[in-house]
C-alpha cells in the first residue's frame, strides 16, 4: 500500500483548493467581476497562484504515484511534500510580487524533476531487465 504518498496526494488537492478559494476572495476584495481575470495586479497574482499550481499538478502526480510504485512510497512522500511545501512558499511569495515567486518556484520543479526522473529512471530500468 500507498499510504503515505496518498496522504502527500490529498495534501496537494487540499492546496489546490485552498488556492481556488483565494481567488474568490481576491475576486471580492479587488473587486474583479467574473468571468474577468484581469484588471488588477494583486488579483491577477493570486489567480496566477491557483493557475500555476494547476499546470503542475498533470506532471507531479503521475511522476510522483510512478516514483511511489517503482521506488519508494515514503521517499516519493517525503519529495511530494518538499513539493507542496515548494507551493505554499510560491503562493506566499508571489501574492507578494512577481519576483517573490521565485524560490517556491524552484523548490517545487526541483521536486517534480527528482520525482521524473527517477519514475522514467526506473520504468526503463525494469523494462530493460525484462
Amino acid at each position: 500500500m500507498y499510504h503515505y504518498t496518498a496522504l502527500v496526494t490529498l495534501l496537494a488537492a487540499l492546496f489546490y483548493l485552498y488556492t481556488s478559494t483565494q481567488v474568490s476572495r481576491a475576486r471580492i476584495k479587488y473587486g474583479v467581476k467574473l468571468p474577468a481575470i484581469t484588471g488588477n495586479a494583486d488579483f491577477e497574482r493570486v489567480f496566477r497562484v491557483q493557475m500555476n499550481t494547476l499546470e503542475w499538478l498533470p506532471i507531479f502526480l503521475p511522476s510522483l504515484w510512478l516514483f511511489a510504485i517503482y521506488i519508494s512510497d515514503a521517499i516519493a512522500a517525503a519529495i511530494g511534500a518538499v513539493w507542496v511545501i515548494g507551493r505554499i512558499v510560491y503562493m506566499i511569495g508571489y501574492t507578494k510580487s512577481v519576483p517573490g515567486r521565485g524560490p517556491g518556484f524552484g523548490i517545487q520543479a526541483f521536486a517534480t524533476i527528482v520525482l521524473w526522473f527517477g519514475a522514467i529512471g526506473a520504468v526503463v530500468w525494469r523494462i530493460v531487465q525484462g
